[in-house]
């Protein structure tokens, strides 16, 4: 009896490890019929979109950058304020709909309010230089990588970081007024404000500091600060936070009512032609013109950038550049699905 309940227990034993046997070479065979099905018909595999490349045009147009830097050196001689106008321009589209050169479009991006400000020297800059390059290399060159370097050429021209551009864009199909207004920085922006704004671009505290520091060249018109010399956040006081010297010169060319529309004045009030950091000093210093300029100094999470780039010219030139490339990357089109190459700056391909 003990020896027939092993026996029938071998036999179980036996019987299970042959349904599992069987079972497993049903799984081979269903697998071998599969196999051969999506290797007769393989899945074609998905392309990596091309990154951005220092040598993107090596080939297509090898003397980009020394073709549109003969344009940058000749406009900063000729009309030095091109050079904060192409920078200011180069955020501006990048913030907006990335960098795709949307904002160069003729009429569009321009009715809107926060762009009608910019100045015609940046839209020139990046016409002569993509007439050139038109010239030299048809067809070849986007107008979003045309703006980018002569972004770059004007802040080295200006005394700032020389620093390699990517290249790869390809420009916009679309261009729309409406999206600009809850894209761009403002005048007042908070810092809590600025931050949400720039983390939705990828960007972080320090890119927002560092990249406020284009600052240190370029102009303002009254309109952006009159706030804070006569009645800042309703308060009707100016803003405790200005030094008493810069609200008294601000006062004398900006009236709270009429006049002065015309009127700029430099973000950097020590050197205004000068990229560097006396910027951060500045703001210490209670000399920001813009009140969400003033306001990295006083808060918190942002002074200790403020005062580190304040006495460090270098870090703030390396920091810069890495931020500025980020920057260049916000939002970038790529191929044909999702971009066009344009002959004309001002006109989308039809």
């Amino acid at each position: 009896m003990y020896i027939t309940h092993i026996q029938n227990k071998n036999t179980m034993q036996i019987l299970a490890r042959s349904r599992l046997h069987a079972l497993s070479i049903s799984l081979l065979c269903i697998s071998l019929l599969i196999i051969p099905s999506s290797a007769n018909n393989p899945t074609p595999a998905r392309r990596p979109p091309r990154q951005l490349s220092v040598n993107y045009y090596a080939k297509s147009c090898p003397n980009l950058d020394q073709l549109v830097a003969s344009v940058t050196s000749q406009q900063f001689k000729e009309s030095p304020v091109s050079g904060p106008a192409t920078i200011r321009l180069f955020f501006h589209d990048c913030f907006v709909e990335g960098c795709d050169a949307s904002i160069l479009i003729s009429t569009k991006p321009k009715e809107a309010e926060d762009n009608k400000d910019l100045r015609t020297e940046g839209f020139d800059t990046v016409h002569k230089a993509k007439a050139l390059v038109e010239s030299k290399c048809p067809g070849a060159v986007s107008c979003s990588d045309i703006l980018a370097i002569a972004a770059r050429d004007f802040v080295h021209l200006a005394g700032g970081p020389y620093y390699q551009v990517k290249k790869g864009r390809w420009d916009g199909k679309f261009s729309k007024s409406t999206t600009v207004a809850n894209n761009i920085p403002r005048a007042n922006s908070t810092v809590d404000e600025l931050l949400n704004l720039f983390a939705s671009k990828g960007l972080s505290l320090q890119d927002m500091v560092v990249l406020s520091g284009a600052h240190t060249i370029g102009f303002a018109h009254c309109k952006q600060f009159v706030g804070r010399l006569y009645n800042y956040r309703g308060t009707k006081r100016p803003d405790p936070e200005m030094d008493p010297r810069l609200l008294k010169a601000l006062r004398m060319s900006c009236p709270q009512f009429g006049g002065g529309a015309g009127v700029v004045a430099p973000f950097d009030v020590t050197t205004p032609f000068l990229f560097d950091h006396a910027y951060y000093g500045n703001l210490e210093g209670k000399l920001g013109l813009l009140a969400s300029d003033q306001g990295l100094a006083l808060d918190p999470r942002t002074g200790p950038v403020v005062r580190l780039l304040g006495k460090d010219k270098e870090r703030f030139f390396e920091w810069f550049a890495v931020a500025m490339e980020k920057m260049g990357s916000v939002g970038v089109k790529r191929g044909r699905r999702h971009g066009e190459r344009r002959r004309d700056c001002t006109v989308h391909v039809s």
